[in-house]
């Protein structure tokens, strides 16, 4: 793991997700989720049904994104929610998330290495209850990893016309044009990793926050791709890699004043 990366006191982070994606269960029905919840329920007390994800595979070529259908009877998504409301499991049958997540203005992001090490073992958990119910093994296709920051006003912003001082690419002038203040934004880029081993989505949008209606600057990354092969060991390094990237991309992409001024930048 790279140590060496760029350090922050005070980092915006809100939620980091974990993920991998794999071949369809055929064998895993509706009362697996219950049983699979029996082995967690102590630690993830709270079960919610949504909508379970559509399969998008990374490709390089001619068509970028694989946007793949869902089957016949596609299963929901299922979310074991845990009991300070930071910690989610997502299972479908064709994937297997973690969410590290802030339940309350107050919780501290507890930095990668935790967050990675809950994800490995509540994948390991997931994958030994595969194998005591015969349902088959993972066989993966993509990992994801996803990092969604958020920057309150006033944490060097009041209108959306201030957001080159949060970022050093944008750019609005305010004098002497046509068109008003700016009422929502929404920017988006991409960024291919070395080897073609995944592709960076980057986003840039307002919003407001759930607790207090706050305005806020959503800035989220997400990294989906594979490695050269499907070892456990490509695997983690995989995701060091991601996130090694998603911190050098957040430096990369803010400006030096509110790294230093706001997230009280370290390193």
């Amino acid at each position: 793991m790279n140590t060496d990366l760029p350090d922050y006191e005070k980092p915006p982070v809100n939620e980091v997700v974990c993920g991998i994606q794999f071949k369809t269960l055929d064998g895993f029905r509706i009362p697996h989720f219950g049983l699979f919840w029996e082995t967690c329920k102590t630690e993830f007390p709270t079960c919610q049904e949504v909508a379970p994800l559509i399969p998008i595979i990374e490709r390089f070529g001619v068509d970028e994104v694989d946007v793949q259908p869902p089957g016949e009877f596609p299963l929901p998504r299922v979310w074991f929610v845990n009991g300070n409301d930071t910690g989610i499991i997502q299972v479908q049958r064709d994937r297997f998330l973690h969410n590290w997540k802030k339940g309350r203005p107050t919780d501290e992001y507890p930095r990668y290495p935790v967050v990675i090490e809950r994800f490995k073992q509540h994948l390991q958990s997931f994958e030994s209850f595969l194998v005591q119910h015969d349902l088959g093994k993972i066989e993966p296709t993509q990992y994801e990893m996803s990092y969604v920051n958020h920057i309150s006003e006033g944490e060097g912003w009041s209108t959306l016309a201030d957001l080159s001082q949060l970022f050093r690419d944008y750019c609005w002038h305010t004098e002497g044009r046509f068109l008003p203040n700016i009422e929502h934004v929404n920017l988006r880029k991409t960024f291919a990793l070395p080897d073609r081993k995944g592709r960076m989505h980057v986003s840039i949008r307002d919003g407001k926050r759930r607790d207090d209606d706050r305005p806020v600057i959503l800035f989220e990354f997400t990294i989906r791709g594979f490695p050269d092969n499907a070892s456990h060991e490509a695997m983690w390094a995989w995701f060091d890699l991601a996130r090694e990237w998603i911190v050098r991309g957040f430096t990369d992409l803010t400006t030096d004043a509110v790294q230093k001024n706001v997230w009280r930048r370290r390193r």
